[in-house]
């Protein structure tokens, strides 16, 4: 019996997809088969397969190195996982052991940028048929489980900000290698402070055109393409999906635009807030609501006058008594902070208010109540989605859970008297390890583990002399 069969790893939707999937692998002549999953930062790692390989895959999954999900961002293994214990419940990967890629067949896609090959989402396991709990895709999916069982499930919305730069020089001589590399040398698309201009808009098309193209081949929800205010800043945004989707197609897409960009001289950055002159940061704004197993929202207000249901102001509480917590999974690079400004369009405290694009939480839907829906616009574009997502299903249902109400909006929200954000992500890291609720929510192993990896990142930043530095104390001291 195969591995997945033995651990019965696929529903029958997957099993009948997976038989699907290997006859349009040799019925269209594909000559690879990507499978990735996403690490602890969302970005794809995995293999590829030649299509004698894949049958095997689809029954016994791929192998792959355990220390890939044990990596800061700079892709150092930081668990010790060849010193005797390493501790945080990680043992079970000691001495760098193997988990096994599990493809979901479900999500299979050529890619259209790279010729004959095919991809795959992949779940990982252990050797024993018990999912790597502290994987993201796998907590995410537990959370989405446990809000299906109370009859309800999750819509989200993506308003993605990035940079798309030109690519002057790789820098790819002998000494730009290391961990990480040599940055590399770019130019700006666009001058910015321009905000939705047609004409702005029109000389970036062609490689938005190109980018778009390659989004709906790839069946992702693409709505619109946007100008946005900064320097090489563009918007794009996507259809609300149910569940999983808006978190898959998010990697998903950041992966794609990165690929896509580099095969045609330009280079796109996910980062919050490049360091170039003049440039604006990045956001992604989190559309949310909750509908019930027919698809009606369950926000929807239920009295006039009202913004949300009772439910919806419940989640609403809940997403702000939980927001220090969460910060460091919406927010967990060292530069996203830098965002957190005040009359920046972007939050510095936490409150919430109707239709106001200042606060941090942004109820939505006067003008279609069907629509009624709370953006949270905390968000940068590194977050990994799912750990992003589910900390809002994690906090929105302890407001649920623990019947709690909002404090009243607020128009003047960066004046408003409320707890400012954490200012860093060393600030934010403390938040999540006093917290109670998402350690409740994502379990003790994964926040301490979460917290390491992150720290590791954090120590490298600490102990790096930056230019600010140099000109600040080289002359005066």
């Amino acid at each position: 019996m195969s591995f997945i069969d033995h651990h019965d790893l696929w529903n029958p939707t997957q099993r009948q997809t997976a038989a699907e999937v290997l006859r349009r692998v040799e019925a269209e002549g594909t000559e690879l088969v990507r499978l990735s999953f996403p690490d602890l930062h969302g970005i794809l790692r995995g293999k590829a397969l030649l299509p004698a390989a894949l049958p095997g895959a689809m029954k016994d999954g791929c192998p792959i190195t355990s220390t890939l999900l044990l990596k800061d961002s700079s892709h150092r293994t930081v668990v010790p996982v060849f010193a005797a214990g390493a501790g945080l419940g990680l043992t079970r990967l000691q001495g760098a052991s193997d988990v096994i890629m599990v493809p979901d067949p479900t999500t299979f896609r050529r890619l259209p940028w790279v010729g004959n090959t095919g991809w795959m989402m992949c779940d990982v396991y252990f050797p024993d048929g018990s999912p790597v709990t502290f994987a993201p895709r796998h907590l995410l999916r537990r959370e989405l489980d446990r809000l299906h069982a109370t009859g309800r499930e999750l819509v989200t919305g993506l308003e993605v900000e990035f940079h798309i730069l030109r690519l002057v020089d790789p820098r790819l001589g002998q000494g730009d290698g290391g961990q990480p590399g040599t940055v590399l040398e770019v130019e700006l698309t666009h001058q910015g402070y321009n905000h939705l201009t047609e004409m702005r808009l029109d000389r970036i098309e062609p490689i938005t055109d190109i980018l778009r193209s390659h989004c709906l081949a790839l069946g992702l929800a693409l709505q619109s393409i946007e100008l946005e205010f900064g320097p090489s800043q563009v918007e794009f945004v996507f259809r609300p999906a149910r569940g999983m989707q808006s978190a898959d197609d998010m990697v998903l897409f950041r992966s794609a635009v990165k690929q896509i960009c580099r095969r045609h001289g330009f280079h796109a950055t996910f980062m919050c807030r490049p360091a170039f002159p003049n440039a604006m940061s990045s956001g992604w704004h989190l559309h949310q609501s909750l509908t019930d197993l027919a698809g009606a929202n369950l926000f929807v207000p239920e009295q006039p006058g009202e913004l949300l249901s009772p439910l919806g102001r419940r989640y609403l509480a809940g997403l702000i008594a939980g927001a220090e917590e969460a910060v460091a999974f919406t927010t967990p690079t060292v530069n996203g902070y830098k965002r957190y400004r005040p009359h920046s369009l972007a939050p510095d405290r936490i409150a919430w208010g109707s239709d106001n694009r200042g606060a941090m939480l942004r109820v939505v839907g006067g003008a279609n109540p069907a629509a009624t829906r709370i953006e949270n616009r905390i968000g940068e574009p590194a977050a990994n989605p799912y750990l992003y997502v589910a900390s809002q299903l994690v906090t929105g249902g302890h407001g649920i859970a623990a019947q709690l109400e909002p404090p009243p909006p607020v128009d003047a929200p960066y004046d408003a008297l409320a707890t400012p954000l954490p200012g860093s992500l060393g600030a934010a890291l403390d938040s999540l390890r006093r917290g109670n609720i998402l350690r409740q929510g994502f379990g003790a192993e994964f926040i301490d583990y979460y917290c390491l990896v992150k720290h590791a990142e954090l120590r490298r930043y600490e102990s790096t002399v930056t230019d600010w530095e140099t000109k600040e104390y080289l002359d005066i001291f």
